[in-house]
């Protein structure tokens, strides 16, 4: 039985069995009391031994110490400490793995961030560590359950690709070739006809492309997988590999991408309220004081809506507030983006129509030339949590600012033909979830809402 499920038992004197792990042990003379956790929530629970009740398992006791892997049966009785309700009297004990007490890294104290990074293998035995995967989990769950409930279809799009969908450049190679004798060319260039693929391939940086693909014949559908970015940024806020959630409408404008985006944030925030209230109390008790109450706002306050124009127009208005200037064709800073949300409207913004030159090739121009239909999803704390835009249909549009910025259009002869054959207006979002566990735990390092980080320099444990 699961410990979150025995905290939960309204009725005493009935037997259960324990499976966990030990967080602590206090020894007195007639008795022992153990503190064991199995990470389906936050407290765990008490189990006491009276010593002189225990027969052969009272030498098991002595072989007990925090981090062993314990099996126990006994009955559930009322508790005499504040702490809890109800513990477990213990009448038999299974030591199903030890763990030596000079070497067991987690003791009954408090650890910081940075040491668990460094046991990256042990840290998921943390109180922090599991309330973080499992608020992910349950986000999880919502971003299916949203998306499912409203007729979108799940589509897995490909790891591997040979065009770089954002045009950053940032990826990651993937080759057979070895790299310290590769072949040549007559030019003397690595000849990538004889690698695996037969040309140059990477790492997606996102699922956006192919979504379109499948958007433009089923509708509605989106992704949710890992992507790979290959920025040397060592910061508390980039990841070299991370989680995107990305939905394609087709016979969407940017208007209900819009609708759907709000609505998305408002679903999962208020599911996670609801259903991981133990794990959100610790996060705004300990972590970020206000957390609460700060979901609850983008849960229940509409969002504003505002061209870039009209935010370049607060901000300057804002004086010498800022780091870095607020000028039209710039773009925004994220001390701008939360100066928005907090100062300005208090609340969620979402920013319209940015400039085309700060923006990726596939978005649609609007008429005046110079900006594109691009929204971004501003909330308070945090500011950017959702990028998204209209996607340019019109083929010769879309050629003409391909050309413009440099890209080969053979590369994405696929890309072009869903603009010849049947295009129609579409829409679509980028989400980055660990971004999305961060705002809602209040976690400050990016590192550490990942069950594994994989960053600069970092690649294992």
């Amino acid at each position: 039985m699961l410990i979150s499920d025995i905290l939960r038992l309204d009725k005493t004197g009935i037997p259960v069995k324990v499976e966990g792990w030990v967080r602590s042990k206090r020894d007195s003379k007639e008795t022992v009391f153990l503190s064991i956790n199995d990470g389906t929530c936050i407290e765990g629970i008490q189990v006491v031994f009276e010593k002189g009740k225990m027969n052969s398992a009272e030498d098991l006791l002595k072989q007990v110490h925090t981090g062993c892997a314990v099996t126990v049966t006994g009955n559930l009785t009322a508790s005499p400490g504040g702490r809890q309700h109800i513990e477990v009297q213990g009448s038999s004990l299974v030591i199903e793995g030890t763990a030596d007490p000079e070497s067991y890294p987690l003791q009954k104290k408090r650890h910081s961030l940075e040491f668990l990074r460094e046991i990256a293998h042990l840290r998921s035995r943390t109180n922090t560590i599991q309330a973080v995967m499992r608020v992910r989990n349950e986000l999880s769950m919502a971003i299916h359950t949203f998306f499912q409930e409203r007729g979108f279809y799940y589509i897995h799009t490909p790891v591997i690709t040979g065009v770089d969908a954002e045009g950053a450049g940032a990826m990651f190679q993937v080759t057979t070739l070895d790299m310290s004798n590769p072949l040549r060319d007559e030019a003397g260039e690595i000849d990538y006809r004889g690698d695996f693929f037969g040309q140059k391939a990477y790492l997606s940086v996102t699922g956006q492309l192919e979504a379109e693909v499948y958007a433009l014949a089923m509708k509605n559908v989106y992704t949710f997988g890992p992507t790979f970015r290959a920025e040397n940024s060592n910061t508390s806020r980039h990841l070299a590999e991370f989680w995107m959630v990305e939905p394609e409408m087709a016979f969407c404008d940017i208007n209900g991408n819009m609708d759907v985006a709000e609505a998305f944030l408002k679903y999962t925030f208020e599911r996670v309220l609801s259903r991981c209230h133990e794990d959100m109390a610790f996060f705004d008790q300990f972590i970020q004081k206000g957390i609460l109450s700060a979901m609850e706002q983008v849960v229940h306050k509409e969002f504003t809506r505002m061209s870039y124009t009209e935010a370049i127009h607060h901000l300057k208005k804002a004086g010498g507030t800022f780091s870095y200037d607020a000028e039209w064709g710039l773009d925004l800073q994220s001390e701008h983006e939360k100066y928005l949300t907090e100062q300005i409207v208090q609340g969620p913004v979402i920013v319209t129509d940015y400039p085309k030159d700060i923006k990726a090739f596939y978005m649609k121009q609007n008429a005046d030339g110079e900006t594109v239909r691009a929204m971004d999803v501003l909330v308070p704390r945090l500011g950017e949590i959702i990028g998204g835009s209209e996607r340019e249909e019109r083929i010769d549009v879309l050629g003409a600012r391909m050309k413009e910025l440099g890209l080969r259009q053979e590369d994405y002869w696929w890309y072009m033909d869903l603009r010849r054959y049947g295009s129609v207006r579409h829409s679509g979002f980028g989400l980055g979830f660990e971004r999305l566990i961060q705002y809602v735990t209040g976690m400050q390092n990016i590192r550490d809402v990942i069950p594994f980080p994989r960053c600069v320099k970092t690649v294992g444990f």
